[in-house]
């Protein structure tokens, strides 16, 4: 008994029985993902990798390097994201009848959840997250954001969350809540296994990223601006981010406190969401949209910011509006925090209630619209360019209106009532995450390429992964709108009524040509490796747009500016064009940066151990590697140290070779 005691100290609720072996697309995946990595380990070994990604990016402080991280592990999470969405659709094009498709209701409800998990947070922010660390700095003419070290360490945190929902797939299983796991669903009566703690707990570890990166951004923006840039020369861009990050700094705590609040009720029965003891699940729902819909602003802000610099560039224009634009982004930032009752709408809050909320739903859609024809109007007459960046804007555009005009139909009480919880809602949200924020990631991706690796992108591969993105999108989603409209309710793994399976085979076709885009921008990204040096510009193209991005070689060095810009416009490309490029001609001196550093990555991986062992009740293991954690932040407080310098010499040549492109340019 002693000993089983201390077994159950040790190991928890974990167990052989934990390992999926009777669930074989489980059995398979897990076989797929380790014969991969062990592929993986090999090929980074014999090829002495090992090191080199060690000193020049695990331990980076680079914000230029920590941003493409961040893509790097959206792109990853994008993967196994879509492969859920796959199998989904695959499910419902199949089950109905007598047949009962190749998902049992157990794992579709983990299939589902992990899905909108998965894209929420570890696809849809890590992209937006790295977009604003590899651009925000250039824009405003800094060096490196205002916390290198809390960069890396933030980045680490989101990735190891993001593992902890990996892990999920093999030992043990996910939650089958739905992706904002609703109490009593997610209380320990209805979901007593460790899908819920899985939940819980990376989302924990991937917000405490998210929250210090947001602190880190506002930080930056608001105290190391260049010289000259006030608070309306900003790029749009930077102000997108900088009111995204201070929605980030103000929502993301709520997020934490519902998540430990819900902790509490699963493992010490604190009854705060339960009917029992003054408890209410209703307090969950209102604290879980509370920062919920703010979140879907977090996402869309920063690539309204990415639209408005395309446009203007492939528009060969000043932005239309600038200052109208720049108060539509403050509009809606805090407009994002009076509309979050609209999400339930049905559960009995009164006349006076909905309508507030839904009048204030109405209201929100005004800055965005005005934010529409800005974009028109800065095309109007313009040069415009049809590259893919420009391609995906006018994507957007389209696509984005046409979910807008559906949110505002949704905003409307009576036509909720009809709506809420069949597949229009499901149409509406995909029709403006994926025509906003997937579509505006493609968009940046395409337009900064150039300046983060000095190289354009392979624009076959990227047309194909173009047009089958958005001729994928509308077959996939246009059926969900007429099967919402008929009453059909979302989350369900069979269908008894057989005259509906057309509409979903139609979306099961659409998720295929999207699986088409995806893989055509792999190869985009192999293709554009391998002919780098065909697609290199050496004429000091402004890859990067209309601001002080552009005033920097592509890539830009370790020290992004070899000495601070003076800002004279918020065009700097005009000014340019206008004053010339001027810098110094001599007294260059070393430049100062921080050192790279291994206690971000190791302090996060330490993290995302207490987090699994809190998952599965290990708590001896948990206050052990806590306590690791705390020594290890100790001991890097008392050991940190800033004494890595650039040679004058090594700036002094470096700065001498950029001018030279630009003023042949200018």
């Amino acid at each position: 008994m002693q000993a089983q005691t201390q077994t159950d100290l040790i190991l928890g609720r974990l167990s052989w029985d934990a390992i999926p072996f009777h669930e074989p697309i489980l059995l398979v995946t897990f076989a797929g993902v380790v014969l991969g990595g062990l592929g993986l380990f090999g090929a980074l070994t014999y090829f002495r990798l090992w090191g080199p990604l060690w000193r020049n990016w695990f331990t980076s402080i680079d914000h230029k390097k920590i941003g493409i991280m961040y893509m790097i592990l959206g792109l990853i999470m994008l993967l196994r994201g879509f492969a859920d969405a796959l199998m989904m659709r695959a499910q419902q094009a199949i089950a109905f009848g007598d047949q009962a498709g190749f998902l049992p209701p157990h794992h579709y409800d983990q299939v589902f959840t992990a899905h909108g998990v998965i894209m929420i947070f570890f696809v849809a922010m890590p992209f937006v997250t790295g977009l604003m660390n590899y651009v925000v700095p250039l824009q405003i003419g800094a060096r490196d954001v205002a916390f290198p070290f809390l960069n890396n360490f933030s980045f680490w945190m989101t990735a190891f969350g993001a593992m902890l929902v990996m892990a999920s797939l093999f030992v043990g299983e996910f939650a089958r809540t739905g992706w904002l796991a609703y109490p009593p669903l997610s209380g320990i009566l209805a979901s007593s296994g460790v899908g819920v703690d899985y939940y819980i707990w990376s989302l924990q570890v991937a917000g405490v990223g998210t929250l210090l990166s947001g602190v880190n951004l506002v930080v930056t923006i608001v105290k190391m601006r260049a010289p000259g840039m006030d608070m309306m020369k900003m790029p749009v861009f930077t102000w997108t981010a900088l009111c995204t990050n201070v929605l980030i700094v103000a929502v993301f705590p709520v997020l934490t406190a519902v998540l430990a609040m819900l902790s509490l009720d699963r493992t010490f029965d604190t009854n705060f969401f339960t009917n029992e003891l003054g408890g209410n699940p209703m307090l969950y729902v209102n604290l879980i949209w509370i920062w919920g819909h703010p979140e879907v602003y977090i996402l869309i802000l920063p690539l309204f910011g990415v639209f408005s610099e395309i446009v203007s560039t492939y528009s060969s224009k000043r932005l239309f509006g600038y200052t109208s634009m720049v108060y539509a982004t403050v509009v809606i930032t805090i407009l994002s925090y009076l509309v979050w009752l609209h999400h339930f709408f049905t559960m009995g809050s009164g006349a006076s209630v909905n309508s507030f909320f839904g009048i204030t739903t109405m209201i929100i859609s005004i800055p965005t619209g005005a934010k529409i024809f800005n974009w028109l109007f800065t095309m109007y007459r313009g040069r415009i360019r049809f590259e893919l960046p420009m391609m995906w804007t006018i994507s957007f555009i389209i696509t984005f209106v046409i979910g807008g005009m559906t949110g505002v139909l949704l905003a409307v009480p009576p036509a909720d009532f009809v709506l809420h919880n069949s597949l229009f809602l499901i149409a509406h949200f995909h029709n403006v995450i994926i025509g906003g924020v997937v579509f505006g990631v493609f968009a940046g991706i395409n337009y900064w390429w150039p300046k983060a690796f000095g190289y354009k992108l392979d624009t076959y591969w990227g047309k194909w992964s173009f047009w089958l993105w958005t001729v994928g999108f509308y077959f996939a989603f246009m059926p969900l709108y007429v099967l919402g409209l008929m009453g059909v309710t979302r989350r369900m793994s069979h269908f008894e009524d057989s005259s509906l399976q057309i509409w979903f085979q139609i979306a099961a076709v659409g998720a295929v040509m999207i699986a088409g885009g995806i893989g055509a921008m792999l190869l985009q990204f192999y293709v554009s490796f391998r002919d780098r040096a065909k697609l290199r510009d050496v004429t000091g193209d402004p890859w990067g747009g209309r601001t002080l991005e552009w005033s920097t070689s592509s890539p830009p060095p370790d020290y992004n500016f070899a000495f601070t810009p003076v800002v004279h416009d918020n065009d700097t490309w005009a000014d340019m064009k206008k004053n010339g490029y001027q810098r110094p001609l001599k007294d260059f001196v070393s430049i100062h940066m921080p050192k790279n550093t291994w206690a971000g990555i190791v302090i996060a991986g330490i993290s995302g151990v207490v987090g699994f062992c809190l998952i599965w009740h290990m708590w001896l293991l948990a206050g052990v590697t806590f306590a690791i954690m705390m020594a290890t932040i100790i001991v890097h407080t008392f050991n940190y140290k800033r004494d890595y310098y650039i040679p004058a010499e090594e700036v002094t040549r470096s700065e001498d070779a950029h001018t030279r492109l630009l003023e042949a340019h200018v």
